[in-house]
């Protein structure tokens, strides 16, 4: 070694040096290893703890299921940083590099981050839950799924619709199953000159003896309106929530069939033309 020129005491200073390096390396891979050991233990028993809890919470299965991985994702992040940072690594790189990829992923889904951000809300404040009825962006359905993105309904004639979160989220929603009991509002025309006190009577009697019509608050007819063609009476009845349509639809015939027993008229549109015979006849004189 001397003969490159590098004396014996350098050799020696080196050697101390990579012997001292290679400890170095070896203790941090043993620590590095030892905290994602231990790291990976605790992580487990609180994601655990995380599970048990949220399994309490029956109600919102798809808010905890993204909770739950929502969890896993930053607790695996900190063990990661922590193994990094023991073997030696600048965290500040890290947070760097992770908000860099942030910014870059907010702006690429900034809708998607809308209707995440409406899935969190809606998962969190409850305006529905699955199997209620809604109404929102023009369509009438059942709740099958609410995930974070997107929430599905089943319409009535059994077409899904997807909505995006965010816009439901930030328009108005139409909830039919929060209430237990639900006013159903007829209107029924009858021909001018009909006995209106009659037909009331008729009405009424038919919805005191539903069974699925309550008592309180009592149904209630009236005349509402003098139309173009009908006198226009409008009946409200109370019922349960999952009877008040049936009622409904029972009601309308049964009163169509009572009408036709007792020979009151429900009119059609219809149009009243009067001539003016003079006028008439001066113009064929004319002729």
């Amino acid at each position: 070694m001397e003969e490159l020129g590098i004396s014996q005491e350098t050799m020696d200073g080196l050697y101390a040096d990579g012997i001292s390096l290679a400890v170095e390396v070896v203790l941090r891979l043993v620590a590095a290893l030892v905290v994602y050991l231990i790291g990976r233990y605790i992580v487990k028993r609180v994601l655990n703890f995380i599970k048990h809890s949220l399994e309490k919470r029956e109600d919102s299965p798809s808010l905890n299921d993204f909770l739950f991985g929502f969890a896993k994702v930053m607790l695996f992040a900190a063990l990661f940083i922590s193994v990094a940072v023991t073997l030696g690594i600048d965290a500040t790189s890290f947070l760097a590099v992770f908000g860099a990829a942030g910014l870059a992923i907010g702006l690429a889904l900034q809708g998607s981050l809308s209707n995440f951000a409406g899935g969190i809300l809606i998962l969190a404040f409850k305006p529905f839950k699955v199997g209620h009825v809604i109404v929102a962006q023009g369509h009438t359905g059942v709740v099958n799924r609410v995930q974070v993105l997107y929430t599905h309904l089943m319409t009535f004639d059994n077409q899904e619709v997807i909505i995006p979160n965010g816009t439901l989220a930030n328009n108005d929603i139409v909830n039919m199953s929060t209430q237990e009991t639900r006013r159903a509002e007829l209107k029924v025309g009858v021909a001018y000159g009909t006995n209106i006190k009659q037909a009331k009577e008729i009405i009424l009697n038919i919805f005191e003896n539903d069974p699925r019509a309550l008592k309180d608050p009592a149904p209630f007819v009236a005349l509402n309106n003098f139309g173009d063609s009908s006198l226009d009476i409008v009946v409200r009845v109370w019922a349960k929530s999952a009877e008040m349509w049936p009622m409904y639809f029972d009601g309308m015939e049964a009163i169509n069939t009572e009408f036709e027993k007792h020979g009151i008229e429900i009119p059609f549109p219809q149009r009243v033309v009067h001539q003016i015979k003079e006028k008439a006849a001066e113009e064929g004189a004319d002729s």
